[in-house]
């Protein structure tokens, strides 16, 4: 009987260790897996730029809308009354819906335009800065709400495209 009793303690060694390897494989097995995620993730985060210490550079801003006006020609005051300008004018613009709101009420911009030329002296716009005041001026001109319950439109900058005082 001492012969078989050994034989029982041989087969149940086998067994646990069995049991032991293969419990230890699988947390290999999982330790190896997880980190190959951990290392995957690293590789793709830095890749894609997040946890870099270099910002992201923002997007371009969208291309101005350049809005052409017709040339205008009015006579400026002057003791002859002989000395007229002819201008021709450009706006910039952020955005088309500017442009649209422009558009919808240009009788009345031309308007206040040439109400406001018909008012300066040749003398007032011979030199840069009398160029660059009055391109101010009309800026502000072309701004001011047309209605009291719209909101006044932005306009970029008054390029002059056309200049002739005679």
């Amino acid at each position: 009987m001492a012969s078989t009793t050994a034989n029982q303690q041989t087969v149940d060694v086998p067994a646990k260790s069995g049991k032991l390897k293969r419990m230890v494989l699988i947390v290999l097995i999982a330790l190896f897996a997880a980190g190959v995620a951990a290392g995957g993730m690293y590789f793709f985060l830095l890749k894609n730029g997040v946890g870099s210490s270099k910002p992201a550079p923002p997007p371009p801003p969208p291309p101005p809308v350049f809005f052409a006006l017709e040339p205008m020609t009015v006579n400026l005051l002057s003791d002859d009354g002989q000395h007229y300008l002819r201008i021709g004018l450009s706006l910039k613009l952020a955005n088309e819906k500017t442009q649209e709101a422009l558009q919808l009420h240009m009788p009345e911009i031309r308007s206040r335009i040439l109400l406001a030329l018909s008012n300066k002296h040749p003398e007032d716009l011979a030199t840069l800065d009398g160029k660059h005041a009055l391109a101010e001026e009309l800026k502000t001109l072309i701004e001011k709400p047309t209605d009291a319950s719209e909101p006044p439109v932005h306009v970029e900058q008054v390029l002059f495209t056309d200049f002739v005082v005679q």
